[in-house]
């Protein structure tokens, strides 16, 4: 059941390469990370990793390194984007909660993407740049990596960066102090 205490933390993966992208492929959204955090008590919950099966591109070396995501993983557990996108709409009432992710990125591929194959966008309007935010809350001069900002405030790493279900819930630990701090 949602409240308006409940936010949607969302972190993506996406295909990606080193150096320039192969002919014929375009960066997709291979991983959802999301998880809700209950504003007032800073409870995290529904943690999870929808994975993606990639549709115009495959998974390079270079992203398994970064990301530990293989095509092989993708072709076995992943879901369309589609079925992921009705997902978040079902299972986290994804129109009617606020949104959050560590920077501009992950709202600019999930419109663009949604867009792209003519599906429903999974989300709500209303989104938190937890990036932008927490930078603002520190009075930090520059913006700092998601990593960077664990570190500030002292709270280890928890999973594997560059997985999104692990990145969400560090994201949910960062907006919860941004929050209760600013």
């Amino acid at each position: 059941m949602e409240t308006t205490n409940t936010i949607i933390i969302i972190d993506l993966e996406a295909t990606c390469w080193k150096g320039t992208i192969p002919e014929g492929q375009v960066s997709e959204i291979i991983e959802i990370g999301i998880c809700l955090l209950d504003r007032e008590l800073g409870t995290i919950s529904k943690n999870m990793g929808i994975l993606i099966k990639p549709e115009r591109s495959t998974v390079s070396k270079f992203c398994t390194e970064l990301t530990t995501i293989t095509q092989d993983m993708l072709d076995k557990d992943g879901i369309t984007f589609s079925e992921a996108c009705e997902f978040i709409r079902t299972e986290y009432n994804g129109h009617q909660n606020t949104w959050a992710s560590y920077g501009q990125y992950d709202l600019n591929m999930l419109t663009k993407q949604s867009k792209y194959r003519g599906i429903e966008y999974p989300l709500g309007k209303q989104h938190i740049n937890v990036k932008t935010l927490f930078s603002e809350t520190k009075g930090l001069r520059k913006k700092v990596g998601m990593k960077g900002a664990l570190g500030i405030l002292g709270i280890p790493l928890e999973g594997t960066h560059h997985r999104g279900v692990d990145d969400a819930r560090n994201i949910a630990k960062i907006l919860d102090w941004t929050l209760q701090n600013k």
